[in-house]
């Protein structure tokens, strides 16, 4: 039995304006990313900041009149204010650092001293390390000419760097800015939130679901980015306050470190053992070193404080976040990757033990 024309064109035309449709739409969410993609993130960083300041925010809204805008204004321009004072002390210090070597270079009074025998015998890089070591010491200007090409290269890739750095450090500021206006309108972006969760996954998951993205964000960031910056603050102001040659770079190197959950005794130890070494045992090289020390085992009690009240997120999926945002996004990425693969997990896992319940498509398959 053939069908009818009449029956078969309906079909055809339905299916067509589905087509179409479908069609339009996905031009214009592609053209949409295209345009926002540029800003995606700055936008993110800039909710990230908003959600983890907003408790902050309505605690000094209370005692402002429950004014918004002013509260949130205050806090975007102390945030700026904290910011820029260890941005300043890490930059002069790097400054120094960089206008020292440069000098010592250019007097020719910097020399190296020859190797141990000892190093000869060291497992395979024992001979050749030597033998490198003590041209670099004899012949130091014969050495620089010949790798010349890579020295140049590894000097270009690190001002690219510090250029990254200091691009994201902009950025930053500005995501800044934008949080506080997030802020301003946190409860209507939270109603927004809501909406768009309960719209995806149901009006029953919805809240559910907000309430998961919100806590593991404001966990990672204070857990994790928040523990960084302190134990950076905490160290970076010793080596800058004790002279410490580089001392910028080492806090960075800090900073990198605790993102990645990595102990910052791979920096602190060291340099405890080179001022040690340069200075001697008195009081204040022992001061400085119990400091140092106690600083770098700082995340060890900050954790517990600030990552335990929110959603636990295992080590890996910080690490591999933090390091796939830095390759994808640079330095900013580092500082978002963990976040966002944080809240991934999260509602992965919220998926997986939301299994269905008695009547679900198994169920009634066996029934």
């Amino acid at each position: 039995m053939q069908l009818t024309p009449t029956t078969d064109k309906p079909l055809s035309r339905g299916l067509l304006d589905v087509l179409i449709r479908a069609g339009l739409i996905a031009v214009l969410v592609m053209f949409c990313f295209q345009i926002f993609h540029p800003f995606l993130n700055l936008m993110l960083w800039s909710l990230i900041l908003a959600i983890t300041l907003y408790p902050l925010h309505l605690k000094i809204r209370s005692r402002l009149g429950n004014n918004d805008g002013r509260s949130a204004t205050l806090i975007a321009l102390i945030a700026i204010g904290v910011l820029m004072v260890p941005i300043y002390l890490l930059g002069s210090s790097l400054a120094d650092s960089v206008e020292n070597a440069l000098t010592v270079v250019k007097s020719g009074n910097f020399h190296i001293r020859p190797p141990a025998e000892s190093v000869a015998d060291w497992p395979l890089v024992g001979k050749p390390l030597y033998a490198f070591w003590l041209q670099a010491s004899t012949d130091l200007t014969g050495v620089t000419q010949k790798f010349t090409p890579q020295i140049k290269e590894l000097v270009l890739t690190l001002l690219g760097k510090l250029a990254g750095l200091g691009m994201g450090l902009l950025v930053f500021i500005v995501a800044l800015m934008i949080a506080g206006i997030f802020m301003a309108y946190g409860e209507g972006g939270n109603r927004s939130a809501v909406e768009i969760a309960s719209r995806l996954s149901g009006p029953d998951r919805g809240p559910q679901i907000t309430q998961l993205c919100t806590a593991t964000i404001r966990a990672v960031a204070q857990g994790v980015v928040g523990i960084a910056f302190i134990q950076m603050l905490l160290i970076g102001v010793a080596f800058v306050l004790k002279g410490i040659p580089g001392a910028g770079l080492l806090a960075l190197a800090v900073l990198l470190l605790g993102i990645m959950q990595l102990p910052a005794t791979l920096i602190t130890v060291p340099v405890i053992a080179f001022v040690f070494t340069t200075e001697g045992a008195n009081t204040a090289t022992i001061v400085f070193a119990i400091y140092v020390f106690v600083a770098g085992l700082a995340d060890n009690v900050l954790k517990p404080l600030l990552l335990g009240r929110g959603v636990d997120v295992p080590m890996p999926v910080v690490l591999i976040g933090a390091l796939g945002g830095m390759v994808t996004n640079g330095v900013i990425g580092l500082f978002i990757g963990p976040v966002v693969l944080a809240v991934g997990y999260q509602l992965f896992w919220q998926w997986v033990r939301d299994q269905p319940k008695d009547g679900g498509p198994d169920n009634q398959q066996q029934t």
